[in-house]
């Protein structure tokens, strides 16, 4: 019996009402996330990965509209419930690390007053308690001299600092599902690799799933079980890390990957990706939105999309997949 996924997202779509028309941003996306696995969303920027994170999480922009799909949680589809029943689960069953930290955290207020916060809403704490709470969060997240750093406001920290205060709130009720939106946008390197590892192993402690949004193909390679790669507002292939990195069969795929540096390949060895992504306001937008940029294009190609199944848990929506 195949145990029931922690997340899945299935048939979403999503538009933005614009000056210039509607923006079809997501078109169908569907994908699962089990219990303590991690999976990526890859992709060029524009191609949907954060617009997909904020509608299950149910903070699309006003302009957005989720017009189709589901995303099943816990027994519930949260893309039915209410705003008030979602503002209870959000930060409890489930929670999202922003991109930037520091606009995400609250200027005005100290780091551990924003922790005590959720713990005081979702977490059961009274306010006499909560600090207390707060300054064991920052010891679970390995920020050094908790007791003095509670009292801190994010503009007196580093980002490497404000991100580990981002991940102190966003676990600190030990969340079902935590989304990691480019956790590590603008560290350095060695910081990167220190969240990255803060970010594993406290989801391994407590089995939770995770889904990690990056550009960055290297760290998903080496923290993710599982790679969804998306193109504007389409999912083209899921696949096991090791079978997609080994075995890339969207045309996209083998693209992107060779457009990624590796440890001892030269500049001049990186591959670009020719054209850009189409405009999603057309009316007349093709079956396969990389069918423009694709030199595997084929007559079939104007169809509506096959999922292709390439092994176990290898997924590929193309004609003509190498």
């Amino acid at each position: 019996m195949t145990a029931v996924p922690a997340l899945a997202v299935e048939e979403l779509s999503v538009e933005f009402r614009t000056r210039s028309g509607i923006v079809k941003v997501l078109d169908h996306v569907g994908f699962s996330v089990d219990k303590g696995e991690t999976v990526a969303l890859v992709g060029e920027s524009g191609s949907g990965k954060s617009v997909t994170a904020f509608a299950v999480m149910g903070i699309l922009d006003p302009a957005g509209k989720v017009t189709s799909g589901r995303a099943l949680f816990g027994g519930a589809d949260l893309l039915a419930l209410s705003e008030r029943d979602l503002a209870e689960q959000r930060g409890r069953e489930f929670s999202m690390i922003f991109q930037n930290p520091r606009t995400a955290l609250n200027p005005i207020r100290k780091v551990g007053q924003q922790i005590a916060d959720v713990l005081v809403r979702h977490g059961g704490a009274t306010r006499p308690d909560a600090p207390r709470a707060a300054v064991e969060m920052l010891k679970r997240v390995r920020i050094p001299d908790p007791e003095r750093r509670v009292e801190a406001y994010p503009f007196e920290l580093s980002g490497g600092m404000c991100q580990r205060i981002m991940i102190a709130i966003a676990l600190a009720c030990r969340p079902a599902l935590l989304i990691a939106d480019e956790p590590t946008t603008g560290l350095d390197v060695t910081t990167q690799a220190v969240i990255m590892d803060l970010i594993g192993e406290l989801a391994h402690e407590s089995g939770m799933a995770t889904i990690f949004i990056t550009h960055d193909l290297a760290l998903a390679a080496e923290y993710c079980d599982r790679i969804v790669v998306m193109h504007a507002g389409h999912v083209v292939e899921a696949a096991p890390a090791r079978e997609l990195f080994a075995h890339p069969r969207h045309p996209y795929s083998v693209k992107l990957l060779a457009a990624t540096p590796g440890e001892t390949a030269s500049l001049a060895e990186l591959a670009s990706i020719p054209g850009g992504l189409p405009d999603l306001r057309r009316p007349d937008l093709p079956a396969c939105r990389y069918s423009d940029r694709c030199e595997r294009r084929i007559d079939d190609c104007v169809k509506p999309l096959p999922n292709r199944s390439l092994g176990e848990r290898h997924i590929v929506s193309c004609w003509n997949p190498l």
